[in-house]
């Protein structure tokens, strides 16, 4: 069962002699990408777990550009009918190539299992301090292990 609302979506590649090309998010009259606030790169050393992050207001689509990720979603919104389901998958060089969104309220973590990692984000406001929702990696709140 998926997390209602998060979004996990397989990206076609196209590939010739000359490289490949991968289109990552279209812009539609009632996509989320048409709200884009801010397009932001992180590069994430080996074996360095990310989590947990949220935003109070924001949608954010999360894009690895290069390396492999395992990656877990949780659903911790107060009245949502998947609260507290968890959701795991890989995604990266070596996995589907894909993007995934989340509203406001999920969860979502990440450990880097390869070399440097580069990851896009792209989110639906700017940053803000008071959007932030974090949850340190090792909690008990949340029922995963890393």
């Amino acid at each position: 069962m998926m997390i209602k609302d998060l979004i996990i979506k397989n990206l076609k590649t196209y590939s010739d002699e000359r490289g490949f090309f991968r289109e990552i998010m279209r812009g539609s009259s009632n996509s989320i990408a048409n709200r884009i606030g801010q397009v932001s790169h992180s590069e994430v050393n080996p074996g360095v777990i990310k989590a947990w992050h949220g935003h109070k207001y924001q949608f954010q689509w999360t894009y690895v550009l290069k390396g492999n990720l395992r990656v877990a979603v949780v659903d911790l919104r107060i009245n949502s009918s998947t609260k507290d389901k968890i959701v795991e998958f890989e995604c990266g060089e070596s996995s589907k190539n894909l993007i995934y969104g989340f509203p406001p309220g999920i969860y979502h973590g990440y450990q880097n299992y390869s070399e440097k990692a580069q990851i896009i984000y792209i989110t639906s406001g700017t940053y803000d301090l008071n959007d932030e929702l974090r949850i340190p990696f090792d909690t008990n709140k949340i029922k995963f292990l890393w």
